[in-house]
């Protein structure tokens, strides 16, 4: 996954799970140094990943940090999408915006109709890290959980010191 030809910024609008808009533009965002997760509720690594950035975002977000998570999930069923993602909210302790795309994990379009600016999401989870202008300066695809031991500490290492880099820029 790479950003594609003249591109450098994520421009999105999805609704969370309480069906309001959610724009990487809000106020909330600006300023701030930004992870986008490009996740699902079915996926084992997601949880993962979810249960690692959540409680990243927990102890760090008065730092200036931001988590928004895109959700693609098996099925376009609004309401079928919001009940599986709030039982994964409240299971990982989610204090972050959690947003539905709409668009199926099967969709082959489905980087091309939610993030134009990307080549094709192959993997889940990946994940982009947003500077303080909304520039995208990392982009991940993949995620080594704890079971992979060192690779596990590794990664949380080079996203700490990521994150560090840019919240001192």
């Amino acid at each position: 996954m790479y950003l594609r030809p003249g591109e450098d910024k994520l421009h999105f609008t999805f609704n969370d799970l309480d069906g309001k808009p959610v724009s990487i533009n809000d106020e909330r965002f600006k300023n701030k140094v930004v992870v986008v997760q490009f996740m699902g509720s079915w996926c084992p690594n997601c949880m993962d990943e979810t249960a690692f950035l959540s409680d990243y975002y927990n102890k760090n977000k008065h730092r200036g940090i931001e988590i928004v998570s895109l959700a693609y999930e098996y099925s376009t069923d609004r309401e079928r999408s919001v009940k599986t993602l709030r039982k994964f909210q409240q299971r990982f302790n989610v204090q972050y915006p959690m947003l539905i795309t709409g668009v199926a994990i099967n969709d082959s379009m489905r980087t091309e109709k939610t993030l134009p600016e990307l080549t094709p999401i192959k993997f889940f989870p990946s994940s982009a890290i947003l500077d303080k202008q909304g520039k995208v300066r990392k982009l991940d695809t993949g995620f080594n959980g704890p079971a992979t031991g060192d690779h596990y500490v590794q990664y949380k290492k080079e996203f700490e010191e990521t994150v560090n880099k840019l919240l001192s820029e």
